[in-house]
């Protein structure tokens, strides 16, 4: 007998049958409340953190949704926005050249005004340098007359037309190079 005890004894891995029974009975009650009440208020609280969490990933997708219909949106603004910016600089630029060929026309028209002027201010200092010249060479050319002929040219007719024949020679041999004052004095004898 010493050695089924021995046998019964020797076997560790099973517990006894009254701890068995024991642990079956504090083991069953706790099973009943676990499944029983513990075990759906886990799952409700599972559920309704899966729930939470399914909720805030549409949410987060439906605010990406939202992002990148955003993004896109101003990015085609961007897009029209620099679109417009370059219509604008190429119609300024338009303009400033417009601007810049109407000052050019504009100063090209002042300068042939100021040329205008300034031919009409030199023709009419010239004619009057002319008209002095030939009252000066005229007289010269009487008192010359007087002189070598030996009488007085008193008579303004006869004046008048010794001094426009000697500047009408004076034109002619002015190209020639000759000299008219001997001419004129011989017309006049």
């Amino acid at each position: 007998m010493d050695e089924v005890i021995l046998a019964e004894s020797t076997n560790i891995l099973l517990p006894a049958m009254y701890d068995v029974v024991w642990s079956a009975v504090v083991l069953i009650p706790i099973a009943i409340f676990f499944f029983k009440y513990l075990m759906p208020k886990m799952t409700a609280i599972l559920d309704e953190r899966a729930e939470k969490i399914e909720g805030g990933l549409e949410k987060a997708a439906q605010a990406q949704a939202e992002a990148d219909a955003a993004r896109s949106e101003r990015d085609a603004e961007l897009v029209a926005a620099r679109q417009e910016a370059g219509r604008i600089r190429e119609e300024a630029n338009g303009e400033g050249n417009e601007i810049v060929a109407e000052a050019k026309n504009k100063a090209q028209a002042e300068a042939q005004r100021i040329v205008e002027n300034a031919h009409r201010q030199i023709e009419a200092e010239r004619q009057q340098a002319v008209t002095s010249l030939r009252a000066d060479i005229g007289s010269l050319a009487t008192d010359l007359a007087s002189r070598i002929v030996g009488e007085s040219l008193a008579d303004d007719a006869r004046q008048s037309r010794v001094i426009d024949r000697f500047l009408a020679e004076l034109d002619e041999t002015s190209a020639n190079g000759a000299t008219p004052v001997a001419s004129v004095a011989e017309t006049e004898k």
